[in-house]
């Protein structure tokens, strides 16, 4: 078993990963190549960084890792807000994804700080 299976913050990260991914599917084809890619590279990148950081490094490299997923977490935020002013997303999913990335990001700054 590698560390990162056994943080939540990483399970967390990968369900909303896997939410998202359902969410830019829905976009429409003038997406495809600009906010739809873009909103999930930043997804799948906040697990990623948690799983590559965790993988036998030092503590100070995880962090930077957890850094780097915080920074992700903000753009995927970023992204909602862009798909919401241009009618993506209803205000309904722009609200629950914000509100699971924001709790998400908090969890992911109390790990950083508790290393």
């Amino acid at each position: 078993m590698f560390k990162f299976e056994s943080l939540r913050v990483f399970h967390s990260a990968t369900q909303l990963a896997t939410e998202i991914d359902l969410v830019r599917r829905s976009f429409p084809d003038r997406e495809k190549y600009v906010l739809a890619p873009q909103i999930q590279r930043a997804a799948d990148s906040v697990a990623l960084n948690i799983a590559e950081g965790s993988t036998g490094q030092s503590d100070a490299e995880f962090k930077r890792f957890l850094g780097f997923s915080l920074r992700s977490g903000k753009e995927v935020v970023a992204c909602l807000e862009l798909a919401r002013k241009r009618d993506l997303i209803d205000q309904y999913q722009y609200d629950k994804y914000y509100v699971l990335f924001t709790e998400l990001i908090k969890s992911i700054q109390h790990l950083r700080k508790s290393i």
